[in-house]
């Protein structure tokens, strides 16, 4: 299957035609955020204070990065589970956010946010966090620095590399396998296969 190259900002023509199970490759840049960092965005939402970055078009990546060993940008950049920012997606979603990348399932309201505002939800690979990194080229911490790793960072990526698990149409990449999986299992005993 051919990877689908992505500029970033993204628009919501090219989000739209996305869908489950397509390879993409990020280009540009895109931030990090996790639990601390989507409480605070929130906040300051709420307080309809000035965000760090503009948030239409962007794209928002689940990870806290380790630091950097000398000569490299950035150290092992690996995703973390989805789940933990789902209560502030649908927010962001609604405020123009247009992909997350993480790992593991999205709560339906996140899904029906996506459909709702265009977006998507992008899964990068859990234990591939050295060769992740390996995209970014550049990394800067724009917002709340006493996070330390969870602090938001503005990444410059080139090939990052992720899967497209949640498409605007409300596909799910995860229910679909199942399903893929059940139908070939059932196939398989009738065929005395399994």
């Amino acid at each position: 299957m051919n990877r689908i190259s992505l500029g970033t900002p993204l628009t919501s023509d090219v989000v739209e035609k996305l869908r489950i199970g397509q390879q993409v490759s990020l280009n540009g840049i895109i931030y990090t955020g996790r639990d601390a960092a989507h409480k605070k965005l929130i906040e300051l939402i709420e307080q309809r204070k000035e965000l760090p970055f503009e948030l239409k078009g962007q794209v928002i990546y689940y990870v806290g990065p380790s630091p950097a060993r000398p000569g490299r940008v950035i150290g092992s950049a690996g995703p973390t589970t989805s789940g933990r920012m789902d209560r502030y997606a649908p927010k962001l979603y609604a405020l123009g956010l247009k992909a997350t990348i993480g790992k593991g399932r999205r709560a339906p309201e996140v899904i029906k946010a996506m459909q709702q505002y265009k977006g998507v939800y992008l899964a990068a690979v859990g234990g591939a966090a050295a060769l992740i990194a390996r995209s970014v080229k550049a990394a800067e911490v724009i917002a709340f620095p006493e996070l330390g790793p969870e602090a938001v960072y503005r990444l410059i990526v080139e090939n990052f590399p992720a899967i497209v698990v949640n498409d605007t149409l409300g596909g799910d990449l995860y229910d679909e396998s199942i399903r893929v999986y059940s139908a070939y299992c059932r196939n398989a005993w009738q065929n005395r296969h399994c």
